[in-house]
């Protein structure tokens, strides 16, 4: 996993090797770790522990002295992120890790904006990126990306999106609007509905006669199995829109729970994951280093101390021009990379639901230029 672990810094802007936090002279980069210990949310300590294991397993995994971390606590809050990214700086932070939550995350990067340190939180949420602040999750706009490229190499150019009238419902349907570009897949029709169950059950017959009358030949759902994707999944098909006909796609995990993938209506369909098999070797090394199952963020952490272990390893320094190398980084989510605009960019891989199991029908891309990208 060492050697998996971390890609060489290729195509690095060499002007940018001097300021924000250089360590031409061989020193560690000073990490800081914003992670939400003392959160009075349930379950906060344990994933603020889990990002700290994972982030000391890809420093331990650099070797030498490259990286050192402090861990700073949140207590999940926004304000208190924002002093504990300013302690960190104070304190010497060439760069910081987290926090978790976008307004935290956003808080802190404003705190220390007027500091030449640059921010890689563990959000997705792609509205606060930019300036200093990078956004490290999984994003709507990489994973609509990757499912409208393979929709469209596959035929399947003619797409209904469904989605609940929420802000995440909207946010979810620009990035798949915003994937169609370069592709030649056309939104033939919208398939909103409010997001309650007397709303799904309402919408449904309008959805199934747009699909129709639009000659779709995809569905894009927006939806994950803790929100309207069961009620849809079942109820769909039973309106007529046959998954074998028109193909289910979906933006979310369809393989979370796993009780989601042995839904009817989901056979056959696709959706995108990162790639199985990097993930499945942190898994097994966090579960046996820290005797329990690693939470299914932990890997965030341990792929933002590859990318900051990336350049250390070049003695290059933690600026905006060298984090967006247009060659990226290789974590346990596989690689990736981050763009000027804070946003990033991840190799997924295509998944199929067959017989209720995962089944890979088009492998993550091992590097950027080709393969998906």
């Amino acid at each position: 996993m060492a050697a998996a672990a971390v890609v060489s810094a290729c195509d690095i802007d060499l002007s940018q090797v001097s300021g924000g936090g250089a360590k031409s002279n061989g020193g560690a980069v000073e990490v800081a770790l914003l992670v939400p210990y003392g959160s009075a949310t349930p379950g906060d300590d344990g994933l603020a522990r889990a990002l700290e294991n994972a982030a000391r397993m890809a420093a331990a995994d650099l070797g030498g002295e490259k990286v050192n971390i402090t861990v700073y606590k949140t207590a999940g809050q926004a304000g208190t992120a924002a002093t504990a990214a300013t302690n960190a700086v104070a304190a010497g932070a060439d760069i910081i890790l987290g926090p978790l939550r976008s307004d935290a995350a956003n808080a802190a990067a404003v705190a220390v904006s007027g500091a030449d340190i640059n921010i890689i939180s563990f959000s997705n949420n792609t509205s606060i990126a930019g300036g200093n602040l990078f956004v490290l999750g999984n994003t709507y706009d990489s994973i609509a990306s990757r499912l409208m490229g393979y929709a469209s190499a596959q035929g399947r150019n003619r797409v209904v999106v469904v989605y609940p009238n929420t802000p995440v419902g909207q946010i979810g349907r620009s990035a798949i609007v915003k994937a169609t570009s370069g592709t030649n897949v056309q939104i033939v029709g919208d398939g909103s509905f409010e997001f309650s169950q007397e709303g799904i059950v309402a919408a449904v017959p309008k959805i199934a006669q747009t699909v129709k009358e639009s000659g779709a030949t995809a569905l894009m759902m927006t939806s994950d199995s803790t929100g309207a994707l069961p009620l849809l999944a079942q109820m769909l098909p039973e309106q007529g829109v046959s998954p074998s006909v028109t193909k289910y796609i979906g933006l979310t995990r369809w393989d979370v729970p796993a009780q989601t993938l042995s839904l009817a209506g989901l056979q056959g369909g696709w959706f995108a994951l990162p790639d199985p098999a990097p993930v499945a070797k942190f898994k097994q090394r966090y579960s046996a280093t820290h005797g329990a199952s690693a939470h299914p963020l932990a890997g965030l952490a341990y792929d933002g101390v590859a990318a900051i272990g990336a350049l250390a390893s070049k003695k290059l320094a933690m600026t905006k021009g060298n984090l967006t190398q247009s060659s990226g980084f290789k974590g346990v989510n596989g690689v990736f990379r981050f763009k000027a605009d804070g946003t990033n960019q991840r190799a997924m891989a295509i998944a199929q639901v067959t017989n209720n199991q995962v089944q890979i029908i088009d492998p993550a891309p091992k590097s950027f230029g080709f393969g998906g990208f």
